[in-house]
């Protein structure tokens, strides 16, 4: 094992940002990886009290897991125990199974289901990750709770304000959207100030295993390539015609669930030109295929806005703002109208980035998040029957 530095040596540059905020007693959520190991190290370093914790959103010993896409999570627990035995901390298991079925797979699936193209990450955040962080926080003693999340808080006026991580490409912010004020209040940010390469350094300096690994790309409770067996096997999918915008017949697609709006490979058509996903169409079960520059769509409605840095701002109030389509996409210049029932209407500057219906638009001001909310889709035809909306 690795020496470490007692706590009462000088915490060094990486903690910057934690100094409003005295040394206590905190839970840190233990993933295995290495940005979460990194954050306990530098919280262990400042002279907190470290405790880590670990989800378990699925059941021991399923074998069907693995067959339908999933990651192991027996696997994922033994990697953040290791990492709390190398680093001397308690470790704790937080049993969530039926909540993250409830609150993330099931709508999930019913995202694809209708059309719409789901961001499980900013459900999950709030409704079960710092849920069970909060709570087990609770249980244990901890006054705040941290992660290894690229992202970083700062008070003004006695309102805890959401930014974007020092790194722009780590930036993380956009996933954290849906957080409360409570829950941020408790929240600590330690790689909020770093950049990638510095973390890996202080992981490798410490021994801290995979930091040299490359980043993953998958969504954390699937296997590496897992979408399309985890797809397959959970919801029922049926072939279709795929058609240009004119409504010309180009070919056949093996499942609305299988693309999403924006996506240009795999569609096997073979054009003079690149084309892309432009809109799916669940109630023919048709995909409509186009160029780059018909993926823009300048107005569009989101709805379960969250308001997180400011206040909600009354009805009528015209905020601007630059919007993000997608996780760290390029800022696109907007104007968002708050309406009614925690809905809101944007109007965003010439673009050519999908928006994509059931993704999250997030605005901001500089660093500073000030919300977002789910992207609606189009309405359909008159007259046509439409599936209810998760």
């Amino acid at each position: 094992m690795p020496a470490f530095p007692s706590p009462s040596r000088s915490p060094g540059p990486h903690a910057a940002g934690l100094a409003r905020l005295p040394p206590g007693r905190v839970l840190v959520a233990v993933s295995g990886g290495v940005d979460s190991a990194v954050a306990a190290w530098i919280l262990r370093e400042q002279g907190w009290q470290v405790m880590g914790a670990t989800l378990r959103v699925f059941p021991p010993g399923d074998p069907a897991l693995l067959r339908e896409g999933f990651s192991d999570p027996e696997t994922t627990i033994q990697r953040a125990e290791g990492v709390c035995r190398l680093l001397d901390i308690p470790h704790r298991v937080m049993e969530v199974t039926a909540v993250f079925r409830r609150r993330v797979l099931s709508p999930f699936f019913r995202y694809y289901e209708t059309g719409l193209t789901p961001n499980p990450c900013v459900w999950c955040n709030p409704g079960v990750k710092w849920n069970a962080l909060l709570r087990t926080a609770r249980e244990m003693g901890c006054a705040h709770v941290a992660t290894g999340h690229y992202a970083r808080t700062e008070v003004l006026q006695g309102r805890v304000r959401l930014l974007r991580g020092r790194d722009p490409a780590k930036d993380q912010s956009y996933a954290l959207y849906r957080l409360g004020q409570e829950a941020l209040q408790r929240t600590v940010f330690p790689l909020g100030g770093l950049h990638k390469q510095e973390v890996r350094r202080i992981a490798q300096e410490q021994g801290i295993p995979g930091w040299d690994l490359p980043e993953s790309q998958d969504l954390c409770f699937l296997a590496s390539g897992g979408l399309g067996a985890c797809l397959s096997r959970n919801i029922s999918t049926a072939p279709g015609p795929v058609v240009d915008r004119d409504g010309v017949l180009l070919g056949t697609h093996k499942g609305l669930v299988f693309f999403t709006v924006g996506q240009r490979k795999g569609l096997g058509i073979p054009r003079g030109r690149p084309i892309y996903v432009i809109r799916k169409e669940p109630w023919a079960n048709r995909l409509v295929v186009g160029p780059r520059e018909a993926l823009q769509r300048r107005f569009f409605s989101v709805r379960d806005v969250c308001w997180v840095s400011e206040a909600p701002p009354p009805f009528g109030t015209r905020i601007t703002a630059e919007v993000e389509l997608r996780f760290r996409s390029r800022p696109i210049p907007g104007v968002i109208h708050p309406a009614r029932d925690r809905n809101a209407d944007l109007a965003l500057a010439a673009h050519d980035q999908p928006v994509a219906p059931g993704q999250s638009a997030v605005w901001y001001r500089g660093d500073v998040l000030l919300g977002g909310g789910i992207i609606c889709p189009d309405p359909p035809p008159a007259g046509t029957p439409q599936s209810s909306t998760p």
